[in-house]
């Protein structure tokens, strides 16, 4: 082979052993049980388990995951436990299903006793807790759905069929949020005579002689088109007749039959079919999608979603059911993982709450009609009002009464930007002298639906609350029920308790309540505000460094051969060498490199100069890292909030004074107290006492005097999300702090059982659908009255001038390494002349005063070295001729007095004077 030839080969196995070789993927095997009572649903429901399987493989090659299934028949615990064992000692790390009551329990107790995650996707009116996660939407938060329908269609008598002892608990749920003195329910079950091939007739023909026309429909999925068949054929299937179905598969049956009936068919789906993936090949796709396929297709991705957080800390393992000891170590950490996560499913964002149950989903309204399924609104439990709906039903026979040419009077009060007066120095009278998003918006509706109005003011803009002395309710609500006005429109929030006395219109303004608080006021730089570019343990390490590499570089300096040199240029052979790197010098060389400004010290050898250019290397990088972050560190203040979310305002609330605040007898103000009242545990709960004891010391009728407060400080107002929006438009001291606190709209309020409701509803939608009402709100919000001065608060890219505050520490630095390198230069100077006064024999004083003496003379660069006449130090005549080139040539002489080239000269010229001033006392001791 040649030699290109064997290269491309390696090429290759290089290749091949980093796609395979190095890259170790986790094999995780999901087991599911399948247990339907009719087996031709098996094959839909593994495809929907494989499907998931197989896209969540191709989407992360990193994880590998393996499907497991075993069918087993319905209600049969042994065999349960069975296939649950053999599951197991396959190394599966969670098991999918049940799906009957009976098997599913049995599952359960073994996956809680071996930590094994159980996903179960079955309608469970009770699930237990433990290792189970139960992707199906919660049944009590289901019935709230099938009580809003019931409540917004105005039935007032109706009649419930349910199949089994499933569905009784169900509507048993229902039946309860009713009150038995307003609605007559009657409820009957849905005997099958198969015998007889009468079926459910006989009992749908019970319920059609007995007049009724408001039925809700509760069975499975199987029986569903049956019922609905049979119920065509005794009658029930005209334009007189109402159903509401609970099932949520009912968009999945043959409506065909029934659609020209002109029979109103509402039904529920917690699946958009219309989002799912469009293959014509894939029979999950579109509405033959039921729901527990869409839930086990979530469930499976969302467990792998929870595998993957958890990472390789899940080991699968064979577990042994009748070893105590086997257990599946990180199988709580995945349910956790799974019940605090939200995942986008095809069921909608799939979420749960702190019980472990899923109550936050969203449901789709629609109705049969002759082009099929029609959505006419949806149903979220997260949002207020839960339902939102396009078809309004009346409970007059006037459906489609027009309202042109009548006059209303409309209610309004002076709330900006709401309803506002007219700033004209022309007097203006009528409708003429109000403007605001309210008054535009019935300007609006007027040209649409052709219909007058004449504004009436309420001048204290109360909204209205039920006064318990008198009974009745006061405010703009209490005049709508004495017919003052017509309609209301202002910042009325549609509540619970309104809406039972008074009827509103679809919203046209959705909102929640949040929190209006002064804006933080920058945090001034701390002292040391220089070192902050660095975190502390950065600045840990580098003292480290520069302290271990001096050392090293001692280390290395006397290990290499280069680093000793000669001290006698003349001499080819000296008798020892000396070394200019001791650790001091070490240090200071250090020190220089990381100042950037280098020393005087060269370094000679191949190993010193290698960590030498490492370290300048990692100081180069160090100082441009400091000096990039110290810029943005000085140039920026960073804002100190009180707080920064509802929770931390009511934790600390008192021990900062913050006084918490929300207009008396407004939505909001109920918001609280209905929260306190429900759980005072609760962070709603706690907040409302701070409410209550601040409302009597500072009073709040108006919006505008808690904006006013709010702009005090430490005040924390509540009020809707955009009020607050309008207000820090134009005061820019004011700012929103956290997100909504709930969901809930302002609707046009009018009284009960108008007949105008759905005239108005409907142009709402239409101006929302054609953009108008959202202009309207930009021109109030954003354009007039001093809207948008606030909007570009925070976005100045300009840098901010250096004060003195931000670099005083620098400044600070520099002085007292200055002082402290004073103080260091007199203890030098002391020590230096306790030496001289031991060496010259005289006092410590004396010599104290002879080197202040010389530290005046600023002329004199020369210091004379005094020595006692009986030194043996003195040096001879035969010394004297040893100081020859600027180097000592005496073999004899200690290394310590050989340090430098500079040493030795200053030597020289010592013995020079020193011996001029024996010779001179020789002198004149001889002329004596």
């Amino acid at each position: 082979m040649t030699f290109a030839g064997k290269s491309v080969l390696f090429v290759r196995v290089l290749m091949f052993s980093s796609c395979f070789g190095y890259h170790d993927a986790e094999v995780y095997r999901i087991g599911a049980i399948l247990d339907k009572p009719d087996p031709r649903d098996h094959p839909a429901i593994k495809q929907a388990f494989y499907k998931a399987v197989s896209e969540i493989n191709e989407e992360d090659p990193d994880y590998i995951f393996e499907a497991l299934t075993r069918e087993i028949t319905v209600n049969n615990p042994f065999e349960s436990v069975s296939a649950t064992c053999q599951l197991l000692q396959e190394e599966v790390v969670g098991i999918l299903g049940p799906f009957s009551e009976d098997n599913s329990n049995v599952v359960q107790s073994i996956c809680d006793l071996k930590e094994i995650p159980h996903i179960e996707v079955r309608w469970d009116d009770y699930p237990l807790n433990g290792t189970v996660v139960n992707v199906h939407p919660y049944p009590d938060t289901l019935t709230r759905t099938y009580y809003d329908l019931i409540v917004a269609w105005g039935w007032e008598d109706f009649v419930i069929l349910y199949e089994n002892n499933e569905s009784l608990q169900r509507v048993g749920e229902l039946i309860k949020l009713f009150e038995p003195s307003k609605q007559r329910i009657v409820v009957r079950q849905l005997n099958s005579q198969e015998e007889s091939e009468e079926g459910f007739r006989t009992v749908l023909k019970e319920v059609r002689k007995s007049g009724a026309t408001h039925f809700v429909l509760d069975c499975s999925y199987e029986i569903l088109e049956e019922v609905l068949r049979q119920a065509q054929q005794v009658g029930l299937m005209t334009d007189k007749h109402n159903f509401i179905i609970t099932n949520l598969d009912l968009h999945t049956i043959n409506l065909t039959p029934f659609k020209y009936s002109e029979t109103n068919i509402t039904g529920m789906r917690c699946v958009n079919p219309d989002k799912f993936i469009s293959d014509e090949l894939d029979p999950l796709a579109g509405y033959q999608l039921k729901l527990e396929e869409a839930l086990i297709y979530d469930a499976v991705k969302m467990f792998a979603a929870a595998i993957k957080s958890v990472g390789r800390m899940v080991r699968p393992l064979p577990i042994d059911c009748y070893n105590f000891e086997d257990k599946l170590m990180s199988g709580t950490t995945i349910i956790n993982f799974m019940r605090n996560m939200e995942y986008p499913g095809l069921t909608g964002p799939v979420k749960f709450d702190v019980r472990g149950f899923r109550t936050d989903f969203g449901l789709d309204i629609f109705e049969l009609m002759e082009g099929g399924q029609t959505i006419v609104g949806n149903w979220n439990s997260t949002k207020r009002p839960r339902l939102n709906v396009s078809r309004i039903i009346s409970k007059g026979n006037d459906l489609n009464d027009d309202i042109r040419n009548r006059t209303f009077k409309v209610m309004i009060t002076l709330t900006e930007p709401y309803g506002m007066r007219v700033e004209s120095l022309d007097p203006l009278y009528g409708n003429d002298q109000y403007e605001g998003f309210a008054v535009d918006l019935i300007k609006l509706l007027s040209d649409m639906r052709g219909f007058n109005y004449t504004f009436i003011l309420r001048e204290d803009k109360a909204n209205g609350k039920f006064d318990n002395a008198t009974g009745k309710w006061t405010g703009i609500i209490g005049d709508l029920i004495e017919e003052t006005a017509d309609l209301a429109i202002c910042d009325l929030t549609i509540t619970m308790e309104r809406e039972a006395v008074v009827d509103f219109t679809v919203p046209f303004m959705m909102l929640g309540i949040s929190i209006l608080y002064q804006k933080p006021k920058k945090a001034p730089p701390s002292f040391f505000s220089f070192a902050d570019p660095f975190a502390f343990e950065v600045w840990e390490l580098l003292m480290v460094a520069w302290i271990g590499v001096s050392l090293i570089l001692f280390v290395v300096g006397r290990i290499s051969p280069g680093e000793w040199e000669n001290p006698y240029p003349c001499i080819e052979e000296p008798e020892f060498l000396v070394n200019q790197l001791d650790f001091r010098n070490c240090l200071w060389f250090v020190t220089g490199s990381i100042m950037q400004q280098g020393s005087e010290i060269e370094l000679k050898s191949f190993s010193t100069r290698m960590i030498a250019g490492m370290w300048w290397f990692f100081t180069l990088l160090m100082v441009s890292s400091y000096t990039a972050n110290l810029a943005a560190f000085l140039t920026t203040e960073k804002p100190d909030p009180h707080f920064t979310n509802f929770k931390e305002l009511v934790e600390n609330a008192e021990r900062k004074n913050i006084k918490l605040g929300a207009k008396r007898g407004g939505a909001t103000e109920s918001f609280f107290e209905d929260k306190w009242k429900a759980d005072p545990t609760s962070d709603f709960g706690k907040a409302w006492p701070l409410i209550q004891k601040t409302r009597d010391v500072i009073k709040i009728p108006d919006n505008v005097d808690g904006v006013y407060h709010a702009r005090q400080g430490y005040y924390a107002f509540f009020m809707e999300d955009k009020s607050i929006e309008y207000e820090t438009q134009r005061k820019c001291d004011l700012n929103q702090v956290g997100g909504k606190l709930d969901e809930k709209g302002y609707g046009i309020a009018m009284r009960k059982n108008s007949t105008y409701r759905n005239s108005l509803s409907t142009a709402i939608l239409k101006l929302q659908n054609s953009g108008k009402i959202d202009e309207i709100k930009r021109k109030w919000w954003e354009e007039r009255k001093g809207g948008g001065q606030c909007s570009s608060d925070g976005d100045n890219s300009d840098a901010t001038p250096l004060n003195l505050k931000g670099v005083e520490g620098v400044f600070w630095v520099t002085i007292l390494g200055t002082i402290l390198a004073f103080f260091l230069a007199l203890l030098e100077a002391i020590i230096q002349v306790a030496r001289k006064a031991m060496r010259t024999e005289t006092s410590f004083i004396e010599a104290l005063k002879e080197e202040v003496k010389f530290y005046f003379k600023f002329g004199k660069m020369e210091k004379q070295v005094l020595y006692p006449e009986s030194s043996s130090k003195s040096p001879s005549a035969e010394e004297e001729n040893q100081c020859q080139y600027g180097f000592v040539v005496n073999p004899q002489m200690s290394l310590e007095t050989l340090e430098s080239n500079n040493s030795l000269k200053s030597k020289r010229s010592r013995s020079k004077r020193s011996r001029s001033r024996r010779s001179r006392s020789r002198r004149s001791r001889s002329k004596k």
